[in-house]
């Protein structure tokens, strides 16, 4: 295993050589993190993935991860970021694909089923929608569930709260309701509690004088 100067000249070299395979299929290339990464033209995504895999220089046989980042700033606010491994070459690579909210990626699936599951989950916590999946569905949160939880503008609480209803003897599903009660804080030293209110279980310390 190479290490230093000369690991950082093959992992260029590696990148130029796909780049070169396909032309216009690999938008930009750079190194971190002793990786090479290689940002993708979404709509090609599949052949650079597909030469990765049976090319005799790369031979990146593993499927590692997939997943995504937002970027609620950028036109193109999610990055898909894919990780596969060679084990002949002992050797990692990172690939980029951004979209948007609208603009389908191509699925995976056919080169790599192991991708399977990692697109579901992508499609349901970001709302990544992959052309050409076979069973493109919500995996993480539950059925009739609404939004994706992951994107950096869904709210921390929720659009709906799930809970066991004792009078009508079943889970329900409503609008989050956030109970507002006993929020008024001082930020001073919560062992002292606060002056504005008292807190349940310190009505004792007000009738013996102990409250301030």
């Amino acid at each position: 295993m190479s290490t230093g100067k000369q690991a950082l000249d093959e992992l260029k070299a590696l990148g130029e050589y796909v780049a070169g395979a396909l032309p216009g299929a690999v938008t930009r290339q750079a190194i971190s993190y002793d990786e090479l990464c290689l940002h993708l033209d979404p709509a090609r995504c599949v052949e650079p993935v597909t030469f990765l895999r049976d090319d005799p220089k790369c031979r990146f046989v593993c499927f590692i991860d997939l997943t995504a980042v937002d970027y609620p700033e950028r036109e193109r606010r999610f990055d898909i970021v894919t990780h596969l491994l060679s084990p002949k070459y002992i050797r990692r690579i990172r690939l980029k694909v951004e979209t948007d909210e609208r603009t389908p990626v191509p699925s995976l699936t056919g080169v790599y089923p192991a991708a399977n599951w990692f697109e579901r989950e992508g499609w349901d916590l970001f709302g990544v929608f992959f052309s050409g999946h076979p069973d493109l569905r919500r995996l993480v949160t539950d059925y009739g569930f609404e939004g994706h939880p992951l994107r950096k503008d869904f709210p921390m609480t929720g659009y709906v709260e799930v809970r066991w209803d004792d009078e009508q003897k079943r889970v329900v599903t409503e609008p989050v309701n956030l109970n507002q009660a006993f929020r008024s804080f001082d930020f001073l030293s919560p062992w002292e509690g606060s002056g504005q209110y008292v807190l349940p279980g310190d009505e004792k310390a007000g009738s013996q004088g102990g409250q301030r």
